[in-house]
């Protein structure tokens, strides 16, 4: 995260300031089957010219549309429930469908002028990133962070409890999972693999530092307190939820009910696809 020196004075302020902010940050048919993507020139990883799938017109990168959105993007680091970087992540962008974007865009303009800005954890997650979520959780003797991401729950629950399946809307480029940050954004400390870890569920002054508004929980919290309308959440914790809420479904993002953070454009443009293009500059073809 990038240090504010000052509190920003006015909405052009803000706007200026944030742009230095996201600049600097680090970090197919049917349901049962993924699609095939359309295909880029660019040979693969691997070396061996295996064409990577690409986006279809019609996704963007978020910054292109906005760069005063705050990015923490939490797959391209060590800092997850898997407790490493997550396949398909290669750089930390979001990407996301054009329609998200602009709405994105709106609430962000509306939040500026309150003095909050819009902080992105995760946005467009390719199909072998949601492969990769589902064979951490079916191997029960990895639970390096279960500490800080799922203390209450069993990992052997993840899937009959709802919070691992085998297909993601965020796969689908309409899906963000997002926060507030109160301005000026205060600087976070990079997370440290092998550190003490504390609770998503324990008070914000001993949970890991995040610039974020006190939410109640942490980001991807495996526990009941995550549900948005969850009635032990009180106080300025359900304010700021509601401000999440209200703010982004005002521009046609809607929530969903069991993760604060998550929220779907609607109508989405792609309702059926689940895309596997890598999270890169080089996947998008519509520039």
């Amino acid at each position: 995260m990038t240090r504010f020196a000052a509190a920003l004075r006015t909405p052009a302020a803000t706007a200026t300031a944030l742009i230095a902010v996201a600049a600097g940050s680090p970090a197919a048919g049917s349901p049962a089957a993924a699609p095939a993507a359309a295909s880029s020139a660019a040979a693969s990883p691997t070396g061996r010219g295996t064409p990577e799938p690409t986006a279809p017109k019609g996704f963007t990168a978020l910054r292109d549309i906005d760069p005063t959105i705050i990015h923490e993007m939490r797959y391209t680091t060590a800092h997850t429930f898997l407790g490493v970087r997550v396949d398909g992540y290669r750089q930390p962008l979001c990407l996301v469908t054009r329609p998200a974007a602009k709405a994105l865009r709106k609430a962000q303009r509306t939040l500026l002028r309150q003095g909050y800005s819009l902080k992105v954890y995760d946005c467009y997650r390719p199909q072998r990133a949601v492969d990769h979520f589902v064979r951490w959780a079916k191997d029960l003797g990895d639970e390096a962070m279960k500490a800080e991401f799922y203390p209450q729950v069993e990992k052997s629950r993840l899937f009959a409890d709802g919070y691992i399946a085998e297909k993601s809307g965020h796969s689908r480029g309409s899906t963000v999972d997002v926060t507030i940050v109160k301005l000026p954004a205060r600087p976070t400390r990079p997370y440290v693999p092998g550190e003490a870890l504390v609770s998503c569920a324990a008070p914000q002054s001993e949970r890991f530092p995040d610039n974020s508004v006190d939410m109640g929980t942490g980001y991807d919290c495996f526990d009941t307190l995550s549900h948005t309308e969850d009635p032990r959440i009180q106080g300025v914790q359900r304010v700021n939820r509601q401000l999440l809420k209200s703010s982004l479904g005002a521009v046609g993002f809607v929530n969903l009910p069991e993760e604060w953070w998550h929220f779907t454009y609607k109508p989405e443009p792609f309702p059926d696809t689940y895309f596997d293009f890598p999270v890169a500059r080089r996947s998008l073809t519509d520039r």
